[in-house]
């Protein structure tokens, strides 16, 4: 046998047939959609989520790990190693992905869920399929929600492998997808090690939860957004995670206070955060449900997983029937920036954005074999192109260069094994972000962020970690500097650069329902 250190991580490398270690770690990534950064009870949050607590307890819970503030960027960044500019969402050559290459160093490789980017998984190094291929479907009937104009004219993009696949009675989406994976790992070769990317749309809208799992949360929000973000913050101070630079932002200015709304109006917002917290309550279970597979599998220890959002909370209102009260099948509706602003809290901003509240989210760690000090938390700043070189390293393997004629992109992230160990130094790429005008770069503790038609901001993260004490009209030669290194990356990389985005119109990313309209219609 012969033993090997990788970045501070000692690996016993038993070389076989096909020459790979018997001892690597299983892997599996887990995104959620649509969560705020503040959601999980481990992260401040008052929704109960006691398996992804317990796995925090016992891993990492990292404090600075970032997306791409959309689903399908995000997702092609995970997949690839790259800015989603690079891949324009795998429609361009020159990317491999993680089960390309995992599936090469003899990894088994499976997915259930959402896929939201170019082409097919299995033709993208999947064995196994299970799930939708578009970004948003009905939880209870699989139909994809963005084709029609009213809920249930969707089509079917629901797949088992490339064959259409018809959900029966009893479907809701976040068991499904956690049912096929079980299965998937069930019937697999035990013999190799498994990567498993299992992809939820929970909590995405529409609102739609089991009957049992909304009744927990009736009345649990009648304090309102207001009272809700302060504990969030309170919370977040108490586990560790916020310190002195961690100041709560103010409310959306768009937002109204609580105690302005009729009793009306809260009757028609409050069911929406009860429903959501459900979908979270649901996705919690099922996370449960795997890791209990992976336990009696006696397979825990040496399983690494990873679970993340795939941008902050979501400032869209949808309605697109009479029905006002979210939860069931017929169920249409998403909640607007007001709850999305306490979800994020304390951070400015939602999906979409640049800014943290669409970025950052709760990354959990957990691998008992390889993390030897469960419950630390890592405050390294980190993206998701760090997983690829993360999971290259971690599985003994080499990225490559070329496939056939085609020339391989190289990856743009760095290891996060040594953040696993706790053994990581201060990062030495800059992270960057561009999304629909909105964009921004992050060098140490510096950030310059912009939304699309706006000029830069300047934040020193060390000291405002909610970016609400904008520094650009005191430090204009590091606005220079930083903004350059932008521009710089953004013609690299295929991205929007500064003047571009000023040139765009104003975001109309976030959403309110025009309340008065809804429950007063004969008034308008």
């Amino acid at each position: 046998m012969l033993r090997i250190i990788v970045c501070g991580l000692s690996i016993c490398i038993a070389v076989g047939e096909l020459g790979f270690s018997a001892d690597r770690p299983n892997i599996v990534v887990i995104v959620c959609d649509d969560m705020g950064f503040s959601d999980l009870g481990c992260y401040g949050g008052e929704i109960a989520t006691p398996n992804l607590d317990r796995l925090a307890a016992q891993g990492l819970r990292f404090t600075d790990f970032h997306n791409n503030a959309k689903c399908s960027e995000t997702r092609a960044s995970l997949l690839t190693g790259l800015w989603h500019q690079q891949s324009d969402n795998l429609k361009q050559p020159g990317n491999v992905t993680l089960a390309e290459v995992l599936s090469s160093a003899g990894y088994s490789t499976f997915m259930s869920g959402k896929w939201h980017v170019a082409g097919l998984p299995n033709d993208r190094g999947f064995d196994r399929y299970f799930g939708f291929l578009s970004g948003c479907i009905n939880f209870f009937t699989g139909e994809d929600w963005g084709s029609g104009t009213q809920w249930g004219t969707g089509e079917n993009l629901m797949r088992l492998d490339r064959e259409p696949f018809e959900p029966q009675a009893g479907f809701y989406s976040t068991d499904a997808f956690t049912d096929f994976a079980l299965q998937f790992l069930d019937s697999r070769d035990k013999a190799r090690p498994f990567f498993l990317y299992l992809a939820h749309n929970a909590p995405h809208f529409p609102l739609q939860a089991p009957a049992e799992d909304i009744a927990k949360y009736k009345g649990h929000y009648s304090d309102g957004w207001d009272i809700i973000r302060q504990r969030r913050i309170q919370k977040l101070r108490e586990l560790g995670i916020a310190d002195a630079s961690w100041q709560l932002s103010d409310r959306d200015p768009n937002v109204e206070a609580w105690s302005e709304l009729s009793p009306d109006e809260k009757q028609f917002l409050e069911p929406m955060m009860e429903v959501y917290a459900a979908m979270v309550d649901r996705l919690d279970q099922n996370i449960g449900r795997l890791v209990e597979y992976l336990r009696e599998q006696d397979e825990l220890q040496n399983t690494l997983i990873l679970f993340f959002s795939d941008n902050g909370a979501c400032p869209y209102q949808r309605l697109r029937n009479d029905l006002l009260v979210p939860g069931s099948a017929e169920s249409d509706i998403a909640y607007d920036a007001r709850w999305a602003n306490m979800c994020n809290a304390p951070l400015r901003l939602y999906k979409q954005y640049a800014h943290h509240g669409g970025t950052l989210t709760p990354m959990i760690a957990h691998w008992p074999n390889g993390i030897r000090t469960p419950g630390r938390l890592c405050r390294f700043p980190s993206h998701i192109v760090d997983i690829m070189p993360t999971l290259v390293e971690l599985a003994a393997t080499d990225y490559p260069t070329q496939l056939g004629e085609q020339q391989i992109k190289p990856m743009e992230g760095q290891s996060l094994v040594p953040a696993l160990q706790g053994s990581a130094s201060a990062r030495s790429k800059p992270i960057f972000w561009e999304f629909s005008g909105n964009h921004a770069i992050r060098d140490a503790d510096w950030k310059l962020v912009a939304e699309r038609s706006k000029d830069w901001e300047l934040y020193d993260l060390a000291a405002d970690r909610a970016e609400t004490h904008d520094l650009a009209s005191q430090y204009p030669e590091r606005v220079q500097e930083l903004a350059k290194r932008y521009d710089e990356w953004a013609s690299r990389a295929g991205a929007k650069t500064h003047a571009k985005c000023l040139k765009a119109k104003p975001s109309t990313q976030s959403q309110l329902f025009d309340l008065d309209a809804i429950l007063h219609p004969s008034k308008h």
